[in-house]
């Protein structure tokens, strides 16, 4: 007896902390159910299977946000199911409607999968995402040594102190100096030692978490190709790594500068043509770190220190020129990066 063919059925799902809203659709758009159930895989899969049947064939999609990868990745290797995470903006966009229900939303996923029409995000795997968490830790950790340095700085500027021209910033005489030399308030003095304390608490904790991003990433490939280019350091090469995962994900090395936020951004209009800075898209800290790299690499590495001069000498600013090197290099770090180039 032979067995019964399987019918594809499509979920969309929109996750809450708590709960998941269900839908499940036909292939020809019937609605089967559309029924809220806890934040839970077995639940998940238990509603649609009461409707469906377990000769199913799920497609699934649901919105990208805190927590949802976690449930897909147990929908893929539990249920088996297919499943896609949604750019919550494009979502949002298509919708174009002011009304905003759970009910609705997990029938517009449904719906999008449905059709074709759902715009994918790339579901990282467990393990960049546990790179990718350690990462933006050291990242917040760089944020607060930067505002407390910046805050330091205002308090001498408040009380109009003013280091010997000989002390650079930052350095143990320029330490030595804020600490026992400038005349500041008596309460300026005891918040500026209580920064200071802060921040060199800080430098260890930076410390500790870069050697565990060290240790982590022996292995890793992709990690130990980005450390052996010039100019590419430990920090540089774990945030492409957490940010980008794999370069094979994308079709083009300019696609890949545009998820970077590297791309020039279009203003044209009519016959007006004109370029308004770099594209408001990407991670802002994996851009920051891309341009940190391209100052290094055009210090450094004479394949991008003519590029740079030559852009200099056509009148270009420094920002757009750093830009620009920031880009290219990211076009041709895309080609170096591919799988047949690492196996070899």
């Amino acid at each position: 007896m032979s067995s019964l063919p399987l019918q594809t059925v499509f979920v969309g799902l929109d996750y809450h902390s708590e709960s998941v809203q269900v839908c499940v659709l036909t292939r020809d758009g019937k609605m089967l159910a559309n029924r809220s159930c806890s934040n839970d895989w077995r639940a998940v899969a238990t509603a649609v299977r009461e409707k469906c049947g377990p000769r199913t064939e799920v497609q699934a999609a649901i919105e990208s946000c805190c927590g949802a990868a976690d449930l897909a990745d147990e929908l893929i290797a539990q249920a088996r199911w297919s499943v896609d995470l949604a750019h919550p903006g494009y979502v949002a966009r298509i919708k174009q409607s002011p009304d905003k229900t759970d009910f609705s939303d997990a029938r517009l996923l449904a719906d999008l999968e449905r059709v074709g029409y759902l715009p994918r995000v790339w579901l990282a795997p467990e393990e960049v995402r546990e790179l990718r968490r350690l990462v933006r830790y050291r990242q917040t950790l760089a944020k607060e040594r930067k505002n407390l340095k910046l805050q330091i700085g205002a308090a001498l500027r408040e009380a109009r102190q003013k280091p010997p021209e000989n002390l650079n910033s930052w350095t143990k005489a320029w330490l030595d100096w804020l600490t026992n030399r400038a005349q500041l308030s008596p309460n300026s003095r005891l918040i500026t030692g209580h920064r200071l304390r802060r921040l060199a608490d800080l430098a260890k904790e930076i410390q500790a978490v870069e050697k565990l991003l060290a240790q982590q990433t022996t292995q890793d490939s992709l990690v130990q190709k980005l450390l052996t280019l010039p100019g590419i350091g430990l920090v540089t090469a774990v945030t492409l790594r957490a940010e980008i995962g794999r370069f094979d994900r994308f079709r083009t090395g300019k696609q890949l500068a545009r998820f970077c936020g590297l791309s020039p951004r279009n203003a044209s209009s009519g016959q007006k043509q004109a370029d308004a800075g770099l594209i408001k898209a990407g991670n802002p800290e994996l851009r920051t770190v891309l341009v940190q790299a391209a100052h290094r690499l055009i210090r450094y590495d004479e394949r991008w220190t003519k590029p740079a001069g030559q852009l200099r000498l056509r009148g270009k600013p420094a920002s757009l020129t750093l830009a620009a090197i920031a880009n290219r290099w990211v076009r041709w770090l895309f080609h170096q990066m591919q799988p047949e180039r690492l196996a070899a």
